[in-house]
C-alpha cells in the first residue's frame, strides 16, 4: 500500500488549513441555496467558479444539463475519481441556522451541500499540489445531479465521463463518501465489500369498495388492508433475509381516503 510522507502529509495540511474557512462558507451558501435533481443550476455555476479559479480544467453540462467534470492531469495513463452529489430533497428545512434554506419546501437534508464542497476543495487542494509537481495519477472529479432517485449517476456514465470521451483518460478507481452525522469529527469509516444499500421502489395500491364509516360492513375497507400490509411487509426482513446480511424496507407514504367519516375505494 502506498504511502504519504510526513512532508507532503503537511503541506496537504497547511492547504486545507488555509482554505478551510471559504469551504466552511462555501457550504453555508450552497446549503441556502438548495436544488432539486437537475434543477441543480446554481450549485453547477458555484462548482465551476471554483474549479476556474483553482485553475482545473472541466466540462459543464453533463448529466443531463447540471453534471460537472473537472480534471487534473498527471503522470499514469489512468485516472482517479472522485464523485460528489449535488442535489437536495423535498423537504421543508426546520433546523433554525442562521444558513437555513432559502427555497420554501427544499433543503439539503442528506448533505450533498457538504459533499460538493468537500470535491471542491479536494480539487482546490489538488491543484495546488501539482503546480509544484506532477500528480503521480491524473484526477478526475464528477459532480454528479440527481443522486435522490434521478440516476443522474446513470447519465453521467452514458456522457462518458468514466471512459475518458469527456475530459482526461478513463477512470482506474472511483472514490466517493457520504457524511454521517453520528460519528465523531474527525473520524472517517470504511469497511470491505458493500457499505450502503442500494435502493429499489415498489408502489402498491389497494382496491376495496368505498362506503360509509358508520356502516363498514357494506364496504370492503382498503385502509385496513392497506395497514395490515404495510406491518406484514416488515416481517420479510425479519424472516426471509440472513441475519448476517443487511436489508431494509420502508413503507414511506400511505394516501388515501377524502373525509372522516368516509371509507375510500382505493389505498396506494
Amino acid at each position: 500500500m502506498a504511502t504519504i510522507d510526513h512532508e507532503l502529509q503537511q503541506r496537504i495540511r497547511s492547504h486545507i488549513e488555509r482554505i478551510l474557512p471559504e469551504l466552511v462558507e462555501l457550504r453555508h451558501d450552497l446549503h441556502a441555496h438548495p436544488e432539486l435533481g437537475y434543477e441543480e443550476q446554481r450549485t453547477s455555476g458555484v462548482v465551476q467558479d471554483q474549479l476556474s479559479a483553482a485553475g482545473v480544467d472541466f466540462v459543464a453540462g453533463l448529466g443531463g444539463g447540471t453534471g460537472v467534470l473537472g480534471h487534473l492531469p498527471g503522470k499514469a495513463d489512468r485516472a482517479v475519481g472522485l464523485r460528489a452529489d449535488m442535489d437536495a430533497l423535498p423537504i421543508t428545512e426546520q433546523t433554525g441556522c442562521p444558513w437555513s434554506s432559502n427555497t420554501d419546501g427544499i433543503m439539503h437534508a442528506c448533505g450533498h451541500d457538504g459533499h460538493t464542497t468537500m470535491l471542491a476543495g479536494a480539487a482546490r487542494v489538488l491543484s495546488a499540489l501539482a503546480a509544484d509537481s506532477p500528480l503521480p495519477q491524473p484526477v478526475s472529479f464528477l459532480f454528479q445531479p440527481a443522486e435522490e432517485g434521478g440516476a443522474g449517476a446513470l447519465r453521467m456514465c452514458e456522457d462518458g465521463c468514466l471512459e475518458g470521451r469527456v475530459l482526461g483518460p478513463a477512470f482506474k478507481s472511483m472514490f466517493g463518501l457520504h457524511g454521517w452525522p453520528d460519528w465523531p469529527l474527525g473520524v472517517v469509516g470504511s469497511r470491505p465489500g458493500a457499505m450502503l444499500a442500494a435502493s429499489d421502489r415498489f408502489e402498491i395500491t389497494v382496491e376495496g369498495r368505498g362506503g360509509h364509516a358508520a356502516m363498514p360492513h357494506t364496504a370492503r375497507d382498503p385502509v385496513y388492508a392497506a395497514s395490515l400490509i404495510v406491518t406484514a411487509l416488515q416481517q420479510v426482513v425479519a424472516r426471509n433475509v440472513n441475519p448476517v446480511e443487511g436489508a431494509v424496507i420502508s413503507v414511506t407514504s400511505i394516501e388515501g381516503g377524502s373525509g372522516f367519516n368516509i371509507i375510500p375505494g382505493t389505498v396506494t
